[in-house]
């Protein structure tokens, strides 16, 4: 049936929900960090440099994927606090199967024109061959992927967050596995890499979906019932619809800024983009959490236990506090020896440390945003929350734009921070507008 977190220890609900999802999240993780340690060590600089340069593309499907199933996740949540099981197999059913087809559609549109994105990338010449070998490859887990969080969306929603960790564990043991076959014993290089992703993620898929049908009644796919309930994706799309276009905007803008960091040259491309490697990995707690403060929200505003939601608020932006500092120590001083475990040249790993060192003070602030927007988020408003994100991107091209003459790649890392301030400015004017708003509502006078 779930978790019921309604009730009990808020921190004790928040850490239990939340550490599957960060360790979850590791693992997964190890998609990228096994590929980049694997190609860079046994291939070289170049090979590396070359994965680092796609991912943006592959990311805007992914974190679209992420996007559009965070928002079912907030639905399902709240569903599950109301007890209306049947509603959430219906999201379960219909999104699966709409969002698989989907970006089955999408993959094979980004096979077709991979040479021609990679080219609209501006990738240096020497990158280009490996870079739409590896891509192209790449795009066949998409769909599989859609339908995997899809599963694991409506599942952390009934307060299930080890199903997808143990889901991951088993496809990050593959994936390290076959990495080894296929780089480093067969020497496929980064097209061996994507492969061994591609069969991981798969693998994982289909775990998910038998862990569910066995242990889910509820959830389980009945012949009398529709796979497509046109009253549930109409609800789902409210909820799903604004995180995915913002996530898309997000990685449109990542594109934009991949573009813009490649006219830094291979060495800055290598640098940077296994910076954001080891950055993924440090934000994990802060990301999860977040979305653990939503999904407790949720389920209490499900219930109508206003109180319980608020206090949720109140005790995660402590937690996140304490978090984000012990994060942002420790990837000041071992930022760069994190990095170096990647095979880079001594030249790039200083540019990596530079970076590390201009962004790490600066982590609490991201920290307090995914808190509220979390909380905002469980509360249903996800449209806001969407727009806010996009505004906080564009704050940072443009700060890239006009400031790239003055500090030169250190840009990369301050403009970045300078848009989580404008994050967090935002997500407090809305949060102390929508109070005040409630409070008044509270409000009834009293007449004799």
């Amino acid at each position: 049936m779930g978790k019921d977190m309604t009730q009990g220890s808020i921190v004790k609900v928040l850490l239990l929900f939340t550490i599957p999802l960060v360790l979850s999240g590791l693992f997964q993780q190890l998609f990228n960090w096994v590929d980049a340690f694997i190609v860079g060590n046994v291939e070289g600089e170049i090979p590396l440099a070359s994965i680092g340069a796609t991912t943006v593309v592959y990311n805007l499907c992914i974190t679209a994927i992420i996007g559009f199933t965070s928002g079912l996740s907030v639905l399902s949540a709240q569903q599950h606090g109301k007890r209306e099981f049947w509603k959430m197999r219906e999201t379960l059913l219909s999104f699966a199967f709409i969002l698989g087809a989907f970006f089955l559609v999408i993959a094979c549109v980004g096979m077709v024109f991979t040479t021609s994105i990679v080219e609209l990338l501006n990738t240096p010449d020497k990158l280009t061959v490996i870079a739409v070998q590896y891509l192209k490859i790449m795009f066949i887990s998409v769909p599989f992927l859609a339908i995997y969080n899809v599963y694991s969306g409506v599942l952390r929603g009934a307060g299930d967050s080890r199903a997808p960790f143990v889901a991951v564990i088993i496809s990050s043991c593959a994936n390290v596995v076959l990495d080894i076959l296929f780089v480093a014993i067969l020497h496929e290089g980064a097209a061996g890499a994507a492969v061994a992703t591609v069969i991981s993620q798969i693998a994982m898929t289909l775990f998910m979906i038998g862990y569910t049908e066995k242990t889910y009644p509820y959830l389980k796919y009945r012949l009398d019932k529709k796979i497509v309930v046109k009253t549930t994706l109409n609800q789902g799309s409210q909820f799903g619809v604004p995180p995915t276009i913002q996530a898309s905007i997000s990685s449109i803008g990542n594109i934009v800024l991949q573009r813009f960091m490649n006219g830094f040259g291979e060495q800055t491309i290598a640098a940077i983009t296994t910076a954001y490697r080891v950055d993924s990995v440090i934000f994990l707690p802060i990301i999860n959490f977040g979305s653990g403060v939503a999904t407790v929200v949720a389920q209490n505003i499900g219930a109508e236990n206003e109180k319980r939601a608020n206090k949720t608020l109140k005790i995660g932006l402590v937690m996140i506090a304490l978090i984000s500092l012990g994060l942002s120590v420790f990837i000041f001083f071992f930022g760069e020896y994190m990095m170096a475990l990647f095979g880079l040249s001594s030249e790039s790993v200083a540019i990596g440390k530079t970076f590390f060192r201009a962004l790490a003070p600066f982590y609490i602030v991201y920290g307090f945003s995914m808190v509220l927007r979390g909380y905002l988020e469980g509360r249903g408003d996800m449209v806001f929350s969407s727009a806010a994100g996009v505004t906080s991107l564009f704050s940072r091209i443009l700060a890239c734009y006009l400031f790239v003459e003055v500090f030169a790649n250190s840009i990369i890392a301050l403009s970045e921070a300078f848009s989580w301030f404008v994050l967090l400015t935002i997500y407090v004017v809305r949060y102390w507008r929508k109070t005040a708003k409630r409070n008044q509502e509270m409000k009834v006078p009293s007449r004799q």
